[in-house]
């Protein structure tokens, strides 16, 4: 009995990770859709309202390399809740600002305080049974993707009726409530490294050099998000210049993704199963294939969803089994483990973003697609040779006597 209701107060714990994974990380993509209403309302051009979103993505950046690590440093759980508070002044700030330049500071501080999320995700790995990991952090995850795929269509349709600032108030009182829950009904878990900040900075350098299993994920894993990059930066355009959709159809499309959710936990089962190599090399194919699927689908809304949810099958797919693997290299490194991968592939990510709308203004969606479906097929030559290797050192050559 007692079994059965640690087992349930394991399940209440990822749901609630997983609800504040994905409430956090929604906080960077509530603007993207709404850049219109806010370069109205500071009477600022579009180009200068488009640097909320970058400035919301370099603070994540910035929280991504110098707050993450700390989750090897300090308490969890403490760390988490308090980082959420910030998170939801930040929020008030960004809803309540008079002035454009007050707002973009608020901005930055969201970004660098949603990282959060990050935080979470080693300690559900922390907190679930070694056997059952993939499948604990994949349901995780799932509430990280659902949080970013829904993000763009809840603010849209806020907006449309309460106004654009309303997003940014009611999820501060979010933000507030999940810190609650969090304080409440997470257990405490205190890292293993009791080194100092600066100490614990320069490690990070040496866990990247000295596990070559962490480095192969975190490239794979940066090209199948820069695949996922370049489609979402480009299809919007396309959606507009092809198929003639606004704002609240572009909005509509982007649940179709939500899909890919599903992706998560059962790539989860999977690897727990030990399946992750060969699920991983699924996933890499496929997300190749979902590009070209695109770039055919060019005239058709429907083989364009359908290439967005097995693209995004796909990249959360692939994630999720990376990260089982990497968090069992070192339990007592786990956050600095996430900051290697997840530095990496927002690095990979944006730069995508930007190869694909240059591609795409100069060759159109071809263009894009096409790009978007090489990265994951450099993957997919990686992942090979791996596999190549891997094989060669298991075998054992006989001793000639």
């Amino acid at each position: 009995m007692s079994d059965a209701r640690s087992r349930r107060q394991l399940r209440l714990i990822m749901v609630v990770l997983a609800v504040a994974c994905g409430a956090t990380v929604a906080n960077l993509y509530y603007p993207q859709p709404l850049l219109g209403e806010i370069s109205h309302a500071f009477s600022v051009s579009q180009g200068s309202a488009a640097l909320v979103v970058t400035l919301t993505q370099l603070g994540y950046a910035a929280g991504l390399a110098l707050l993450m690590p700390l989750g090897d440093l300090l308490e969890n759980r403490t760390l988490a809740w308090r980082t959420l508070v910030f998170t939801a002044v930040a929020l008030v700030v960004a809803g309540l600002s008079p002035s454009f330049g007050l707002f973009l500071g608020a901005s930055v501080l969201i970004g660098i305080t949603s990282v959060v999320a990050q935080i979470l995700i080693p300690f559900a790995a922390h907190l679930a049974p070694e056997d059952e990991r993939g499948r604990f952090v994949g349901t995780v995850m799932s509430g990280l993707l659902l949080g970013i795929l829904l993000a763009r269509t809840v603010a849209s349709l806020v907006s449309s009726v309460w106004g654009w600032r309303t997003i940014y108030l009611a999820s501060a009182v979010l933000m507030v409530a999940v810190a609650l829950t969090v304080r409440r009904l997470l257990p405490r878990h205190e890292p293993g490294h009791g080194s100092s900040y600066p100490r614990l900075m320069r490690s990070i350098a040496t866990l990247a050099r000295e596990e070559p299993a962490l480095r192969r994920r975190a490239v794979c894993q940066a090209l199948m998000f820069g695949a996922f990059s370049a489609f979402w930066t480009s299809v919007a355009f396309e959606l507009v210049r092809e198929h003639g959709l606004g704002q609240t159809g572009i909005a509509i499309f982007a649940l179709v993704g939500a899909g890919g959710a599903a992706a998560a936990p059962l790539a989860g089962r999977l690897g727990d199963r030990g399946h992750g190599q060969l699920g991983s090399g699924v996933a890499l194919a496929l997300g190749a294939a979902a590009m070209l699927l695109a770039d055919l689908g060019v005239h058709s809304l429907v083989l364009l969803g359908l290439a967005g949810v097995l693209l995004d099958l796909a990249v959360q797919g692939h994630q999720v089994l990376s990260q089982q693997e990497i968090y069992g290299l070192r339990a007592d490194a786990r956050a600095r483990i996430n900051t290697v991968f997840m530095t990496t592939i927002f690095i990979g990510g944006a730069i995508a973003s930007a190869i694909a709308g240059n591609l795409y203004d100069a060759f159109g969606w071809t263009g894009s697609s096409l790009f978007g479906a090489a990265l994951p097929l450099a993957g997919l030559g990686i992942w090979g040779y791996s596999r190549l290797r891997a094989r060669s050192a298991a075998r054992v050559p006989v001793a000639v006597r």
